[in-house]
């Protein structure tokens, strides 16, 4: 028998632990985890020095650690404030977005310039899940309505895209492409891969596949 599929309009609320109190929270936290790539752009090489390990190590250690977390989350079947219901039983959005955002800080090719131009590529790719999922999530809570969810998080995806052009220089033809692939990451309805990891995966598949263009 098989379990029912959550629907996109499911009342988020509701379902999280700690009632709106905790669905805010997740939201906060969602929004915070843009300080992630701006850290390990400025301040990535000084953290790993302090404990004699490469930048790149030390992203890979923290998603190690993220992924026996919750391992032994899972095995003791924990959900805390923010999370939601389900997430008792399958990978957390937490962990999902932990190792999206780890796999983007490793893949993606960096800019040539210093400190935070370093990040052309994966500072608006992991900005579009912390800023573009938030805003489509609450528009489908609130409208009840998909299509307005994606114009709201197109018109942001852009910004954020286009915004990172004039910021720290991502080329203009990577932010006019990869704009619409961060809002397709968040359509797809999986019942184990969350979108938090799709709304990083799928334009970094996409980076991937048309940089040597750029």
């Amino acid at each position: 028998m098989t379990e029912p599929e959550v629907p996109f309009d499911i009342d988020h609320v509701g379902h999280s632990v700690g009632g709106f109190g905790g669905h805010a929270f997740r939201r906060f936290t969602h929004v915070a985890m843009s300080l992630i790539p701006i850290l390990y752009y400025t301040k990535g090489d000084q953290m790993g020095d302090y404990l004699s390990i490469s930048s790149r190590e030390l992203v890979s250690v923290i998603v190690i650690i993220i992924l026996l977390l919750e391992i032994i989350r899972l095995r003791w079947g924990i959900v805390v404030v923010g999370q939601r219901e389900y997430e008792a039983e399958q990978i957390s959005a937490f962990a999902w977005g932990g190792i999206a955002v780890a796999l983007a800080l490793l893949i993606v090719p960096e800019g040539d310039g210093a400190g935070i131009e370093r990040g052309i590529y994966g500072i608006p790719l992991i900005f579009g899940l912390t800023f573009v999922d938030p805003v489509m999530g609450e528009v489908k809570r609130i409208k009840k309505d998909l299509n307005a969810a994606i114009v709201a998080g197109t018109m942001v995806s852009f910004t954020v895209w286009l915004g990172c052009h004039l910021w720290i220089g991502t080329p203009l033809l990577a932010a006019l492409v990869l704009a619409p692939f961060t809002v397709l990451g968040e359509l797809p309805s999986l019942k184990y891969i969350d979108d938090n990891a799709t709304m990083i995966l799928i334009p970094l598949a996409a980076l991937v596949i048309m940089y040597p263009f750029l």
